[in-house]
Order: C-alpha cells, then sequence, then structure tokens
C-alpha cells in the first residue's frame, strides 16, 4: 500500500495533523489529528512509499518499547482508519 499523493504531515500548535495539500478553504472540522505513535507511523510510511503492516510492525517494536500483538493491533486499527476515510492506495 501507499499513502496517496496530496496528504502531508504538519505539526501545528503542537499537534501532529494531516493536511491535504491546495487545501484553500479548510475545515478544521475535518482534519484528521495523529498522536505521537501514528505520527511516527505516517513518517515510517511515507519513507518508504510502498510499504505494509508488517514493515511497521516491527518500526514500531524497534522504537518503542511495545510487545509484537499491542504492536500488531495498533498498526492494523491505524492502517484500518486511514483505508476508511482515503488516506492509502
Amino acid at each position: 500500500m501507499r499513502i496517496k499523493e496530496g496528504f502531508e504531515l504538519r505539526e501545528i500548535c503542537g499537534e501532529h495533523v494531516i493536511l491535504s495539500h491546495g487545501m484553500d478553504n479548510i475545515d478544521f472540522s475535518k482534519i484528521i489529528s495523529l498522536n505521537e505513535t501514528a505520527a511516527f507511523m505516517w513518517k515510517e510510511a511515507e519513507g518508504r512509499g510502498d510499504f505494509d503492516a508488517e514493515g511497521l510492525v516491527a518500526a514500531l517494536l524497534e522504537n518503542y518499547e511495545v510487545d509484537e500483538e499491542t504492536a500488531r493491533k495498533d498498526v492494523c486499527r491505524v492502517l484500518d482508519k486511514w483505508q476508511e476515510i482515503g488516506l492509502l492506495v
């Protein structure tokens, strides 16, 4: 899978948010906010181009003190949400 073109992670007032390039009129009720772990996953996915859940699980295990089951559940939950709202192709 791959992050759909036109979306980028920004930090605004200490919050990690996903914005669409070229948004002239931003609807602040529809900004996608990410926690620190989800923002880390976004950066990892962005850096890989094509990525899969296993690669993100491995990155979480390498960079966070988390067990594999929890990392796998978190990755699947986040990717399902990103897919649902149209951030992935």
